[in-house]
């Protein structure tokens, strides 16, 4: 699928007259990390669909009921995703921008940017259904955004910033769910083995691409529970769906490749971020956390509506912290501080 060409992507030049002026005052505070880069799917896109020509965007309500004033952002969540809570675990910004959005500041720019569409994978037939910015063709974007940078503050601190920032990358659900169990002819093409051996290269591919443009530390998660997201024929009691045996194959795959990628790469960090294991323990054990429901999304009848089915003539739920899931798919915001917690604890740890 072609890259969607929208002209916001290449009109970040004018932002960048006073950027070396915003680097230099920034560049005096003690940060682990200058920046934050998000790749990857709507578990972790804060709007960049809205700027593409899509069906499935989150720019309305009841999207967003969470944030001050209920205003929807184009995250899938009634507020903050696992993003931004990474972001701010790192004190760099409470909220990662999409990299499309015209109204980027220079603190914007400079401190990071979510290049995460919803929808995506790795696979192009999986960007097709939604017209996505496939994650393969999210390190062209981020080519533009890097060229910009080093017209801003100079080549050198450019790639600094690049070579410094925390790099995460959340993606594969949408290879699963709309691809491999939603096309039976995929599934009888490939098999589940050499459908996630498949999947895997191109993670190794869209990793190397990552490292070739100067990217350094990079987090990648696994799959979530597969079989723990509601839709119009499955809702769960327990996480025993057979779907999230596939993800626990598919995850442990992944965890013994990206060392073996990390040693072809020279002075990258790689680093598997596990997202099954706190998204299964607040589905099964949800006292722990202070969910009382986490059967269905809040959203409708939390069996099926996502992205349009969840529109402002769905009704809601009174209370989305009492729920795992927003909509039949997303995690609350609530849920999403906890999945955060855990990969602060587990994955950024290891930086």
């Amino acid at each position: 699928m072609a890259l969607p060409t929208h002209p916001n992507i290449f009109t970040l030049v004018h932002v960048f007259s006073i950027i070396s002026l915003a680097y230099s005052q920034n560049d005096t505070t003690q940060k682990r990390f200058p920046a934050i880069l998000i790749f990857g799917d709507s578990l972790v896109d804060t709007g960049n669909n809205n700027y593409i020509t899509t069906p499935l965007r989150a720019n309305h309500a009841p999207y967003g009921e969470s944030f001050p004033n209920e205003v929807p952002t184009g995250r899938f969540s009634d507020g903050k995703v696992i993003s931004d809570f990474l972001a701010s675990a790192l004190a760099l910004k409470e909220l990662v921008p999409p990299v499309l959005d015209p109204k980027l500041t220079n603190e914007d720019i400079l401190t990071g940017v979510c290049f995460a569409s919803a929808g995506s994978g790795y696979h192009d037939l999986t960007n097709a259904l939604y017209n996505s910015i496939s994650v393969m063709k999210q390190p062209d974007i981020l080519k533009s955004y890097v060229d910009k940078l080093k017209g801003g503050v100079g080549e050198i601190k450019a790639q600094k910033i690049i070579g410094d920032s925390m790099v995460v990358v959340v993606a594969g659900s949408n290879d699963f769910l709309v691809n491999y169990y939603g096309i039976p002819a995929r599934r009888n093409l490939f098999g589940l083995n050499l459908y996630q051996n498949s999947l895997l290269l191109r993670v190794q591919d869209f990793v190397k691409a990552l490292y070739d443009i100067g990217c350094r530390n990079i987090m990648v998660a696994g799959l979530p529970p597969l079989g723990c997201g509601q839709g119009p024929s499955l809702i769960f009691t327990t996480c025993l769906d057979p779907k999230n045996s596939d993800s626990q194959t598919y995850n442990i795959k992944l965890q013994e490749l990206l060392p073996q990628i990390q040693a072809t790469l020279p002075g990258s960090k790689l680093v598997y971020a596990d997202i099954f294991t706190p998204f299964v323990d607040m589905v099964t054990n949800p006292v722990k956390y202070g969910f009382l429901v986490t059967t269905k999304g809040c959203c409708g009848t939390g069996t099926f509506e996502t992205g349009p089915l969840c529109s402002p003539l769905t009704p809601v739920c009174s209370n989305p912290a009492q729920y795992v899931f927003w909509d039949s798919i997303h995690p609350t915001q609530t849920a999403a501080g906890y999945i955060s917690q855990y990969l602060q604890t587990n994955a950024l740890s290891q930086f």
